[in-house]
């Protein structure tokens, strides 16, 4: 199966890192277009999230492919201490259908089964679907696997227990500032961005009965709706200085290139410091606030990455449906890998019988060549004789091969038959060490010790 995904995560990368190889929808429309113009690859999807940047690609057919992925990464990191490569992961073959099935149920995410991923995976395929290019981006292998991984992730959290409690980045950022504040209902809350998690961040702030926060937002018509699901009221981005000063708690969320609270913005905002404490907490990637806010004097500054405390207390009360989860992921897998295989199963009859009419031809030039003393309706004969006797030999190989995939073996007896046929299979990249798995798992970030939850009132909170 020459399918592969090259990206990185936060499973091998910090937050800094992550932000460099995010990609906005035009940069990733584009990027797309680059590595189909480098490579000649038929079908890709790129997924751009806060934990998460990840390329698939479809057929892939030697090491340029990779290599082409490879470079994107680079050419976004530039600057990194150590090489981009070092960041990546890199899977190929079946394994990649497993770990798609895995991001859209949530069951890679920071967050386990957090809801927001299937969304962006949603996103992220119809944006390759859409691109209006001819051919488009997504063809019929990529579209098949997307929209089972889609269904999948459906499936995982109508049937398991994987989404209960706490199911998103930015509910858990809701629940740092409650642990730190306590009751947020006296707070005044200041959003940055009105997109689909900061949605999210507002229907956490309405359960812990927040009312009044204050919305900073690019396009201030959707400020203004967000606001008002808390009786609050937006400015536009560019008077974000106007409303710091107001904020106790800022959730930060904007889908920028580039910080929105830089060091200067904060500067003019408090041009004599800040008097009372301030909790920022930045779930953004690339990052809304610049890392050298957190140094002034009273503020509290945390990014995706510190929310891993809160999320592991999360992820023991999901760990029973984890292999629920899985054996669901299993079942798919298999339909999947059928569905590949039978695509694949024609061709492969076609060559074992043309392979089979090579040889019967061969055999009867050589009989005919001793047996001269046929006349044309013996040798006419002879060879139906020929043809039965070889459309015999397949029939029962040929039946029983298309019963397999109907029940669902069709991959194994299609690799089989290919072996003892000696057929090679013409899509496929040239044979490499264990091409169904992934050929290199990255060395996961350390485990690092939490940061302190730094209380502004009363210091560290447990």
């Amino acid at each position: 199966m020459p399918i592969a995904v090259v990206g990185v995560s936060h499973h091998t990368a910090p937050v800094e890192v992550r932000e460099r190889m995010a990609f906005s929808d035009s940069d990733a429309a584009r990027a797309l277009m680059t590595l189909r113009s480098r490579t000649g690859i038929e079908e890709a999807v790129l997924l751009s999230t806060c934990n998460r940047t990840e390329v698939y690609l479809y057929p892939v057919l030697g090491p340029e492919c990779m290599q082409a992925v490879q470079s994107l990464f680079a050419e976004k990191a530039v600057g990194l201490e150590r090489s981009a490569e070092e960041y990546l992961f890199h899977r190929e073959g079946e394994s990649v259908v497993r770990h798609l099935f895995g991001v859209s149920a949530g069951l890679d995410s920071m967050v386990t089964g957090e809801a927001e991923i299937q969304g962006q995976v949603r996103e992220a395929y119809h944006r390759s679907a859409g691109t209006g290019e001819e051919p488009a981006l997504t063809g019929p292998v990529l579209n098949r696997l997307f929209q089972t991984a889609l269904a999948v992730g459906g499936q995982i959290r109508a049937e398991t227990s994987i989404n209960e409690g706490t199911a998103s980045v930015a509910s858990v950022a809701v629940e740092l500032a409650r642990k730190i504040f306590g009751q947020l209902r006296e707070k005044r809350i200041l959003i940055l961005g009105a997109g689909a998690t900061a949605e999210l961040m507002v229907e956490a702030l309405a359960r812990e009965g927040v009312r009044g926060v204050l919305v900073a937002n690019r396009t201030y018509s959707r400020a203004e709706d967000l606001a008002e699901r808390l009786e609050g009221r937006a400015i536009p981005i560019e008077r974000l200085t106007d409303g710091l000063p107001q904020a106790d708690i800022i959730l930060a969320s904007t889908a920028a290139p580039h910080p929105v609270l830089t060091g200067q913005r904060f500067r003019e905002a408090f041009p004599n410091g800040r008097h009372r404490p301030l909790l920022i907490i930045d779930i953004a990637i690339p990052r809304d606030v610049e890392p050298g806010v957190g140094d002034a004097d009273g503020v509290f500054l945390y990014n995706v990455d510190d929310l891993r405390k809160i999320v592991d207390e999360h992820v023991e009360l999901r760990s029973e449906a984890i292999p629920a989860a899985n054996r669901i992921i299993d079942d798919r897998w298999r339909e999947f890998r059928s569905w590949y295989a039978s695509r694949e199963v024609v061709p492969v009859i076609r060559r074992m019988r043309e392979q089979a009419e090579v040889h019967r031809a061969a055999e009867l030039e050589r009989l005919f060549g001793s047996l001269d003393t046929l006349d044309p309706e013996e040798r006419g004969r002879v060879e139906e004789f020929s043809r039965r006797l070889l459309n015999k030999l397949l029939h029962d190989p040929t039946v029983r091969l298309r019963k397999g995939m109907a029940r669902g073996g069709g991959a194994e007896l299609v690799d089989a038959v290919r072996f003892l046929y000696g057929i090679e299979d013409r899509q496929s990249s040239p044979p490499h060490t264990e091409p169904e798995r992934a050929d290199r798992e990255p060395r996961r970030q350390g485990e690092r010790a939490p940061r302190p939850t730094r209380n502004p009132q009363h210091g560290v909170v447990e």
